[in-house]
């Protein structure tokens, strides 16, 4: 590889600030986990399921608005300006889902947080990739998997810190009439509002995307951005590169460019290792902790400490990734993955069927994240802000984010209904026979990308 002076601060600060979105989307997902108990007794839909289910699963709906939305406007109005719009709605989702005291107007909030999550898991590993130097740029997009598991744990510690003690002997009316029920889960959405307003802030001093700007014609300004990432002469040689792929694809974008039979299979891997990454199951733990974990023998307030726990093992795991998706690549880790968390789920689904509780299921599911959280959690993410060309890449990747929400969606909404119909061991295995299916795509579709170009992938991957 040819010698370049990178300034490594400043693309690890450009990548940080843009990674923001991904720590927000983390809380936002997660925080309604560890509120449920609370705010489902103060609204009263505690022995509604489809209340209770809409609640939760509200915020995947916004997403996919969010997704749709970035894949129309990111083209055309740039990266930076729709990233400043999603964390104006994490800001305003945050104050008015706690402000609220009815349920409709609790709902309108969350499908607007969900919004600015649609958003901001599109563009901040998009804007990343597109700035990051090749050889540096599984890490840095695993950077924005890494500020999702931070969200993730600062939410699991905020619920956890804020809720207090609840008593084994505690009733519904008891839990409703606590300062749990009719404060505490306030301030869990509330809390969001610090890292919403800093990322809102820190935005306006983030340049565009490099290559967003080359496709729009403003040489100047693509210039300045990529000497500072690596000094005058890697500006020139990207910027290039840059011109002489867009050249060779001059045309005005259209829709009817992703069906072209050379980027269709492109765009087909996106969509089935997004949808993938969520059907693995893995995002049931986080979404249903109170079911998962009072059905192992754990208590409320256990509970609440379990998901902390979970959180630790996430962020150390996904700090293991950071480290090797540049150095061991991306396929490799997927296949790990994949084919790890096949095995954990049958040993998961078993501890349920012969019912097994306690710290031996604890481990068993602490195993599953750690592997989710090195493997399909952060790669997934890389691969698919890497691979679509140039030209189609806000839209083409606005696709694939959009079938990830939807296949969220759908686990989110369906583990009641496989939970009740399956029981908790069958759904675990059914899981696992999926993740079994998403082995054989990865080991037979997905080659590997690293250490290669944007420009370089979209050669490789559009012959």
């Amino acid at each position: 590889m040819e010698k370049h002076n990178f300034n490594i601060k400043y693309i690890t600060a450009l990548s940080a600030v843009s990674a923001l979105g991904g720590l927000l989307f983390g809380y936002d997902w997660v925080v309604i986990g560890g509120a449920k108990p609370f705010y489902e007794q103060f609204f009263g839909i505690a022995n509604q399921e489809a209340l209770q289910g809409w609640a939760m699963s509200s915020a995947l709906i916004g997403c996919l608005f969010g997704a749709m939305l970035s894949g129309l406007l990111s083209d055309k109005y740039g990266r930076k300006r729709l990233l400043i719009f999603s964390a104006f709605l994490f800001t305003l989702s945050a104050v008015g889902t706690g402000a609220t005291s009815v349920f409709s107007t609790f709902i309108i909030y969350r499908l607007l947080g969900g919004v600015g999550i649609g958003l901001a898991s599109n563009l901040s590993p998009m804007y990343i990739a597109e700035l990051a130097p090749s050889h540096l740029r599984g890490r840095l997009v695993s950077l924005n998997q890494l500020t999702i598991v931070v969200g993730i744990l600062l939410a699991q510690i905020a619920n956890w810190q804020i809720a207090e003690v609840i008593p084994d002997s505690f009733t519904n009316a008891d839990i409703l009439n606590s300062w749990n029920g009719q404060m505490g889960w306030r301030y869990m959405f509330w809390a969001e509002t610090i890292p919403a307003g800093l990322f809102f802030l820190l935005m306006f001093f983030v340049p565009e995307s490099p290559r967003w700007l080359a496709q729009s014609g403003s040489k100047a300004d693509v210039l300045l951005t990529l000497e500072k990432v690596g000094g005058k002469a890697y500006a020139q040689k990207e910027y290039a590169q840059i011109q002489k792929n867009l050249q060779t694809k001059a045309e005005k974008f259209s829709f009817s460019q992703l069906k072209n039979r050379k980027v269709r299979p492109v765009l087909v891997l996106g969509v089935v290792l997004a949808i993938f990454q969520q059907w693995c199951g893995i995002n049931v733990i986080y979404n249903y902790a109170e079911e998962v974990f009072t059905a192992a023998g754990f208590s409320v307030s256990d509970m609440l400490f379990n998901i902390v726990i979970t959180g630790v093992i996430n962020l150390v795991f996904t700090f293991i990734a950071i480290y090797t998706v540049d150095k061991f690549g991306r396929r490799k880790l997927m296949l790990v993955g994949s084919a790890g968390l096949s095995f954990i789920y049958i040993l998961i689904g078993g501890a349920y069927y012969f019912q097994i509780s306690g710290w031996i299921l604890m481990l068993f599911v602490l195993l599953a994240i750690s592997i989710y959280a090195m493997s399909l959690a952060p790669v997934t993410w890389v691969i698919i802000s890497e691979i679509f060309p140039n030209k189609i890449r806000g839209a083409a990747m606005a696709i694939s984010t959009f079938s990830l929400w939807t296949a969220c969606f759908i686990l989110t909404y369906t583990f009641p209904l496989l939970n009740s119909s399956l029981g908790t061991s069958g759904t675990f295995w059914m899981y696992g026979g999926i993740c079994f299916a998403g082995w054989l795509f990865v080991y037979r579709k997905l080659p590997e990308t690293k250490g290669k170009s944007l420009e370089e992938l979209e050669q490789q991957l559009t012959k």
